[in-house]
């Protein structure tokens, strides 16, 4: 079930407290409010001159994870469906596929956190925890929307699955029976000269850093490794951290993400701003290394601080906690012979970052379809898949003292050996068949949740 809604005969922006992120289409909330000419919306800033530097093109914005619990439980339909589909993923020790009024899930074998069921919405879908029904505990959902959902949507979008699917399943609750828990905003930027320096941050004495460092080579004399990654804060507070996007997208496998970025710097060089047309070469450092700014809102920052708990409180205050971090946590370009570390002035790509992240996020998606991001994910697995059963296929061969000139007539033996093997025992086929094909549903169907 959806919030209460009332009729708004001329929406207007999702930032004004009287509508949410959802588009100039999405139905109201509550009782309107006029707008307040003062008021800042969920990232809403003047431009800067920054956005438009071409040297260091930004290749994505926007909201990058929001995690939020809801008061509400399960109805004793569902709950019992889902402790039935729960039985069937124990005896199988994996997850199984559920489906309730139109609904499918990715129910996992095992809960956690308090939480009686866990499953998932596949890429472009939500993740979802449910309780068991208890009247002492009324907050009994709780919801992640991911970084692909809301790359692909936005926070409108995302947040109108999201509640379509609590529309089917029956759950009901008010707009503020909602608990926002964690926000996650980024800003991904193609900058290959960039270096990571640790000590040009500048941030409250109390505040922890982290950092990461790579194991390739060195370029800068008398250091033994590249800086990747620095962490500043906590998670359950204020989190900022910098780090080198392309080489967790590689080691990850996140194939999606060169979709976005290049179908970003496609639209950039089709708008003429001096910027050339450029194909995103993976492993080619020097022409595709993009830094991640994040910028990481947790409960205790959100809530005790700034009061956010409801999609209205984050509509009208999120774009000020962003403002205050960009101006509590600091990446600056030091100044030579000023050993006054206050008086820095803010490194460019920090520039950049937080003039894109004070802007309105809310409505910002990457472009890319959403089919075109399954096939890059059912293409992913495919080549990963083949991949591994050729380097076991290398193995078997030399287990059985086969060399690399027999590899020809080896593979049609093996060829015969499977199909035997599957003629043997077809009910187990069926079954992994049915298996694999419900584990992969969200990247081979048109539609999730």
């Amino acid at each position: 079930m959806q919030p209460k809604k009332t009729t708004n005969p001329a929406p207007i922006r999702p930032q004004n407290k009287s509508c949410p992120a959802g588009g100039t289409n999405s139905p109201c909330y509550g009782e309107a409010s006029p707008p307040d000419p003062a008021q800042r919306g969920v990232c809403v800033a003047p431009p800067s001159s920054n956005t438009s530097h071409t040297e260091w093109p930004v290749l994505h914005r926007g909201f990058d994870t929001v995690t939020l619990s809801i008061k509400a439980t399960l109805p004793a339909e569902l709950y019992q469906h889902l402790q039935t589909d729960k039985a069937r993923a124990e005896e199988l020790r994996d997850d199984v596929l559920t489906e309730y009024n139109g609904v499918k899930l990715l129910l996992q074998a095992h809960g956690g956190g308090g939480y009686a069921f866990l499953a998932k919405g596949g890429p472009q879908g939500a993740n979802w925890a449910f309780k068991k029904p208890n009247p002492k505990d009324p907050w009994g959902i709780r919801v992640t929307l991911g970084s692909e959902l809301l790359a692909t949507f936005g926070l409108g979008g995302a947040r109108g699955r999201m509640e379509a699917v609590l529309d089917k399943l029956g759950i009901h609750y008010q707009p503020t029976d909602v608990s926002i828990a964690r926000v996650d905003v980024c800003v991904d930027i193609l900058a290959p000269d960039f270096g990571l320096v640790p000590e040009n941050f500048i941030m409250p004495a109390a505040t922890n850093r982290r950092d990461y460092l790579s194991e390739e080579p060195m370029k800068v004399i008398g250091k033994s490794g590249r800086v990747t990654s620095v962490t500043v804060g906590s998670p359950k507070n204020r989190q900022v951290i910098i780090y080198d996007k392309r080489a967790e997208v590689i080691k990850k496998h996140k194939e999606h993400w060169w979709t976005i970025w290049q179908k970003r710097l496609d639209d950039l060089a089709g708008m003429e701003i001096d910027l050339p047309a450029l194909k995103l070469e993976k492993n080619d450092p020097a022409n595709s290394r993009i830094w991640r700014v994040e910028m990481r809102a947790g409960k205790t920052l959100l809530k005790d601080r700034w009061n956010i708990r409801t999609w209205e409180d984050l509509f009208d205050r999120f774009g000020d906690l962003c403002r205050q971090t960009c101006e509590t946590i600091r990446y600056c370009d030091p100044t030579p012979g000023d050993s006054n570390r206050a008086r820095w002035p803010n490194h460019l790509l920090w520039e950049i970052a937080c003039a894109e992240i004070n802007d309105d996020l809310t409505e910002l998606r990457s472009g890319v379809a959403p089919q075109a991001m399954k096939e890059v994910h059912r293409e992913t697995h495919i080549g990963i898949l083949t991949r591994n059963i050729f380097g076991t296929v290398v193995t078997l061969a030399a287990l059985e003292g086969r060399q690399v000139e027999e590899l020809d007539a080896f593979l049609p033996e093996l060829s015969d050996k499977l199909r035997n093997h599957a003629k043997s025992d077809p009910h187990r086929v069926n079954s992994q068949m049915k298996a694999a094909k419900e584990r992969y549903i969200f990247i081979v169907e048109n539609g999730s949740h």
